[in-house]
Order: structure tokens, then C-alpha cells, then sequence
């Protein structure tokens, strides 16, 4: 599946710097899936602000996400956005949901899946999990690299290695922008559908807390990750933030001013 092709009612809105699609948990579900069938390599995106400020400071970044098979509204802002653009229903879709479904739906439909990124302990804690909790599933490869650039041939083995393992589904968890751009470069050379899940991970492995559903639904689940990681996050999220607000709302006006009969 490419950019096009599975998506005969494939919509997307304009988020700053990003084309985001406008579906629904389920929809995003089966375009995966319909991926899968595809047998070729393909890759889905979650749109975040701190992805949009990254695109916006990069386009070579932002070509690379908009080429994405599929670019899914992860963070209530895509979804305020789209609205506002008069989007039909518009609905948010966490990383750490879909990646959590397509889990549960591999192992009744029997997909090989596989995980690249994190530590080793948190790969350790991601497979246990999942082999616990869905003793049917099949984790055929799982990896975690070092945080160093691959060499060529380190490369050239991982992409044998994957192959090799006839996984279906391979979740990334390299971070933003990191895992955007190793799996545009490995679309072509991998037989799997990727999934840039980022910070799922350590969700998923359980040593990161997830915010509390009702601060997702207000958009305000950055303030908690901002209050468990001051540190590493401070940048993240008070700077581009108000760098987001401000170039969502020129979009916003600009659109505004061009529509006819305003």
C-alpha cells in the first residue's frame, strides 16, 4: 500500500506542516491490516505537535511524513485542527491504543509481529507482556539497537534479520524523528508494515506512566508527561507549543481570509 492506494475515501487535512488523516480507530485498524495483506513494505506515522514543529523546521522531514502510508491524528491539536477545517467526525488515535489492538488482532488472525527500538530491558518487559497477555501471538523478531548510527553491514544484517523472520507488523520505538526517517529509508527494503509508536514503548513495558484519560481528551496530557520528565521534555513542550498555537492559527486565518465570499 502506498501513499493512495487502499484508501479509495482517503481524507486529510492540512495541520501546519503535516497531512493528517481523518479516521476512526477502526478504519485505522484495517488500513494496517490491509497493508499487511499487501505483502510489501509500508509505514504509518502518529501525528503529534511535537512531530508538526519538527516538519515545519524540516521540510525534508515533512516530505518524509506525508509520503507515510498512513498519518494518523495522535494528540488532541490534530484533532481541534481538523475539526476546525470542517472535518467530518474527527477522532483522536493514541500510538499505544492502536499498537495494543493490532497485538490483540495478530494473535486471532495469526500475524507474525515484531519489535525494533528501546533498551534491551525494555524490550525484555514489552515481550513478556505480550506473551503473557496473548499467549497465541507470534513475536518472531525483537530487537533492541544500539544508540549509534548502524554501520552499513549492521544494517544490511537487521534488514536480512527482519525478512528473514516473516514478521507482518514491526512497531518502532526509536523516537521522533528518529524512527520516521529509519523507516522511510527501510519501507523499500522490508517485507512488513511499520508502526513509529515512539514513547508506547515504555508505556507498554509499564516504567513510563500514561497520563489520566481525561487530561487526553482536554489535550493536556503534555502537561503530565511535562511534570514526570521536566528535563527531557521542558524544550519540547514550551517551546514548540506556543510555536504550534501560533502557526495553527495563521493557517487558520489564512484559510479563512481565501475562502469565497469572505
Amino acid at each position: 500500500m502506498n501513499a493512495d492506494e487502499g484508501h479509495p475515501l482517503r481524507e486529510r487535512f492540512r495541520v501546519v506542516s503535516l497531512d493528517v488523516d481523518r479516521l476512526s480507530h477502526e478504519e485505522a485498524l484495517d488500513s494496517v491490516l490491509r497493508a499487511v495483506r499487501s505483502g510489501r513494505g509500508a509505514y504509518v506515522c502518529f501525528a503529534t505537535v511535537h512531530m508538526v514543529m519538527e516538519a515545519f523546521d524540516s521540510p525534508e522531514f515533512a516530505g518524509i511524513v506525508n509520503r507515510a502510508d498512513l498519518v494518523v491524528p495522535d494528540g488532541m491539536p490534530m484533532v481541534w485542527m481538523q475539526r476546525l477545517q470542517s472535518a467530518e467526525d474527527p477522532q483522536r488515535i493514541r500510538a499505544n491504543d492502536l499498537m495494543t489492538s493490532l497485538i490483540d488482532r495478530a494473535e486471532k488472525l495469526g500475524l507474525k509481529v515484531g519489535f525494533y527500538g528501546g533498551t534491551q530491558d525494555v524490550i525484555d518487559e514489552i515481550t513478556h507482556r505480550a506473551s503473557k497477555e496473548h499467549p497465541g501471538l507470534e513475536i518472531a523478531y525483537a530487537y533492541s539497537p544500539p544508540f549509534r548510527p548502524l554501520t552499513p553491514e549492521e544494517d544490511d544484517a537487521t534488514v536480512k534479520e527482519i525478512n528473514a523472520s516473516g514478521i507482518q507488523i514491526l512497531f518502532t520505538g526509536l523516537g521522533c524523528p528518529k524512527q520516521e526517517r529509519w523507516m522511510a529509508e527501510h519501507r523499500d527494503r522490508l517485507n512488513c508494515v511499520m508502526l513509529g509508536v515512539g514513547a508506547s514503548f515504555d508505556f507498554y513495558a509499564g516504567n513510563v506512566k500514561e497520563s489520566p484519560p481525561w487530561l487526553g481528551r482536554l489535550g493536556l496530557e503534555w502537561l503530565y508527561r511535562l511534570s514526570r520528565e521536566p528535563k527531557r521534555l521542558w524544550r519540547r513542550y514550551l517551546i514548540l507549543n506556543p510555536r504550534f498555537i501560533w502557526h495553527a492559527g495563521r493557517q487558520l486565518l489564512i484559510r479563512d481570509r481565501t475562502r469565497p465570499g469572505v
